[in-house]
C-alpha cells in the first residue's frame, strides 16, 4: 500500500480552499454542498492511519469527501483499528454486493457484542429484510415486492402529489419554512403510513421512532443513546402489535396494504412468524422513511449551492412543461444525480463468510467489511468529475441503492417520491434561499439535514 497521508479540515465558509478559483461557490461564501455544511469546519486532520469510524472529528460529518478521496487514492481496502475493512471503490464495493455467498448481511455476530443479545434493537436489526440472508430475506422481499409493483406505485402518484401540492401550499402562506420539517420528511412519513394503513391521526411518533432506531446503526452509540432508541424500539412495536391486531380483523387490499400482505402471507411460501412480521413492519417505516427525507432534503439544499445547475434544471422543466413524459425522464435523472452526489445511506456491511479477496486484499473468513457508498459514488474511474453536481449526468451507475440481491425493495417509490416533490417544489417556487445555515446531524451512515430554514423570494 502507498503511504496513506493527512486529510486537512475543510476551510470555514466564506474561506475558499486551497486551490479554489476566485469567484467560485466556497469563495462566494456557498455552503457547497457535499463540501461545507453552513458551519465553521473544527478539528484536526484525519490521518488515515487511525481513521476510526467509532470516533469521527466534526470535520467529516461536515465533509466525508476528501478522507473518502485519499481513501480511494490511497488505501481503498483500508484496515481500521478495530480490525473490520473499510472498501471505498466503486468496484470493490460492485463485488461484494454480487457474491452474497460469499460476503452475508447477517448482523448477529457483528450486533450481539454492540448491543447486547436481550436488547430490543439487537432483536430488532438482526430480525429485519436489510440484514438477513436468504432465506428469511427471499420471503419477506418477495412478499414486499408484491405490494411495490410498478402498478401499485403508479396508483400511489396522485396521492403524493395531492399531499405535495397541499405541504407547498402550507409553505407558499407562511413565506418559507424548513426543508426538512415542512416537506422533506411529510412526505415519505405519509406515503409509508399510507402503505401500512397507519390512521392519520396516530403518525405523530412515526418519524422520531424511526430516526431513533436508524441512528442506534451509527458506528458509536452513548449509553444514554441506547436506551433512548431502545424506548423507541420498544413503544413502536406496541403500536404496531395493536395496528396488526386490528388489521387480522379487517384486512385490506393485498395489492396495495404492505401490512396486509405480510400478515396474509404468500401460499407458496412460510408465513411470517409473529417477530419477523412485527420488525420487518419497523423496517418498512425505517427504510422508506429516513432515506427519502434525506434525498428531497439534500437535492434541495444543493440546488441552492450551486445555482448554475438549478438555473439549467429549471430551464429544461419549462421547456418539458407540456411533455409529462419528457418530464419526468428529466427529473429522473436529476434525481438519480442527487443520490450519486449526496446519498442518503453513506455506509453499507458485510461479513465475509469465507478467505476472500477484495481489491488485491486478502479478507480472512469472519471479516466485517464496511462498504462506503458515498465514496464508491464519487469514484473518478466511474464518473467523470464526481465532485460536481451534473443533473444531466447519463449514465449514472450509482450505488445508492446497493446492488444485487439485497439492492433497496422501495428504489422505485423513492425515485417517484424525489421526482414529483423536487419537480413540484421548483416548479411553484421560482426562487428560495436558506435564511440560516443548514444543520446536520453528527451521523456517519445517514446523511442529511436535521433542518434547513429557508424563505421564499
Amino acid at each position: 500500500m502507498s503511504a496513506t497521508p493527512s486529510i486537512e479540515p475543510t476551510p470555514p465558509i466564506g474561506q475558499p480552499r486551497p486551490g479554489a478559483a476566485a469567484g467560485s461557490a466556497v469563495d462566494r461564501g456557498a455552503l457547497d454542498c457535499g463540501a461545507l455544511d453552513g458551519a465553521a469546519v473544527e478539528g484536526r486532520a484525519l490521518d488515515l492511519h487511525t481513521l476510526d469510524l467509532r470516533a469521527l472529528p466534526d470535520s467529516f460529518y461536515a465533509n466525508p469527501y476528501p478522507t473518502y478521496a485519499a481513501l480511494r487514492q490511497h488505501d481503498p481496502v483500508h484496515r481500521m483499528p478495530d480490525g473490520s475493512w473499510l472498501l471505498t471503490r466503486h468496484a470493490d464495493l460492485v463485488a461484494v454486493y454480487r457474491d452474497a455467498t460469499t460476503f452475508s448481511s447477517d448482523k448477529r455476530a457483528e450486533f450481539a457484542p454492540k448491543y447486547g443479545t436481550d436488547s430490543p434493537l439487537y432483536q430488532h436489526h438482526t430480525t429485519s429484510l436489510v440484514f438477513n440472508d436468504p432465506p428469511l430475506h427471499t420471503r419477506v422481499r418477495k412478499l414486499i415486492m408484491g405490494a411495490l409493483t410498478r402498478r401499485a406505485i403508479d396508483d400511489l402518484r396522485p396521492g403524493l402529489e395531492a399531499l405535495v401540492g397541499r405541504l407547498l401550499d402550507r409553505i407558499e402562506a407562511h413565506g418559507g419554512g424548513c426543508l426538512v420539517e415542512d416537506f422533506a420528511s411529510a412526505i415519505p412519513v405519509e406515503i409509508i403510513g399510507n402503505l401500512l394503513g397507519v390512521p392519520h391521526p396516530e403518525r405523530g411518533p412515526l418519524r422520531q421512532w424511526s430516526l431513533d432506531i436508524l441512528g442506534a446503526l451509527e458506528p458509536a452509540l452513548t449509553p444514554a443513546q441506547q436506551a433512548r432508541f431502545e424506548t423507541s424500539v420498544r413503544d413502536f412495536s406496541a403500536y404496531l402489535q395493536q395496528l396488526i391486531a386490528q388489521r387480522r380483523q379487517h384486512p385490506g387490499d393485498p395489492a396495495h396494504d404492505v401490512l396486509t400482505r405480510l400478515i396474509q402471507g404468500d401460499s407458496q411460501a412460510q408465513p411470517l412468524s409473529a417477530d419477523e412480521l412485527l420488525h420487518n413492519c419497523i423496517f418498512i417505516l425505517n427504510a422508506g422513511h429516513e432515506t427519502t427525507t434525506n434525498l428531497i432534503g439534500n437535492a434541495l439544499v444543493c440546488l441552492t449551492e450551486w445555482p448554475e445547475p438549478q438555473a439549467w434544471l429549471r430551464t429544461q422543466m419549462a421547456a418539458q412543461a407540456h411533455d409529462s413524459a419528457a418530464a419526468d425522464a428529466l427529473l429522473a435523472t436529476a434525481v438519480d444525480e442527487f443520490l450519486r452526489f449526496e446519498s442518503s445511506n453513506q455506509l453499507g456491511n458485510r461479513r465475509a463468510l469465507r478467505d476472500a479477496v477484495v481489491g488485491g486484499v486478502d479478507l480472512p473468513a469472519g471479516s466485517l467489511v464496511t462498504l462506503c457508498i458515498g465514496a464508491a459514488n464519487r469514484d473518478p474511474a466511474v464518473f467523470e468529475a464526481p465532485d460536481e453536481l451534473r443533473l444531466d449526468r447519463n449514465p449514472n451507475p450509482h450505488l445508492a441503492f446497493g446492488l444485487g440481491i439485497h439492492q433497496c425493495a422501495g428504489l422505485s417509490l423513492a425515485r417517484l417520491e424525489g421526482r414529483v416533490a423536487v419537480g413540484a417544489f421548483l416548479q411553484r417556487f421560482a426562487r428560495y434561499r436558506l435564511t440560516v445555515p443548514p444543520t446536520r446531524g453528527r451521523r456517519a451512515r445517514f446523511r442529511g439535514f436535521l433542518s434547513a430554514p429557508f424563505a421564499l423570494e
